[in-house]
């Protein structure tokens, strides 16, 4: 994820992860998200930390 906008990358993924289904997608989202949060401006880990809830929530709803 080298020069990756965190703040644009937040928000793209806020609005596509309504329409995730696929295990696969939620999973990667989700490992992209925790590895941006460790470089997180503190300003924004509060709505990345949501993403990742929601994201944990689908996660658990896509089942196994």
């Amino acid at each position: 994820m080298n020069g990756v906008d965190p703040f644009a990358f937040i928000q793209e993924l806020a609005g596509r992860i309504d329409g995730m289904t696929d295990r696969r997608d939620i999973e990667r989202a989700l490992d992209d998200l925790e590895y941006l949060m460790e470089v997180l401006d503190p300003e924004l880990q509060d709505p990345a930390y949501a993403l990742v809830e929601r994201l944990r929530a689908k996660l658990e709803r896509a089942g196994g």
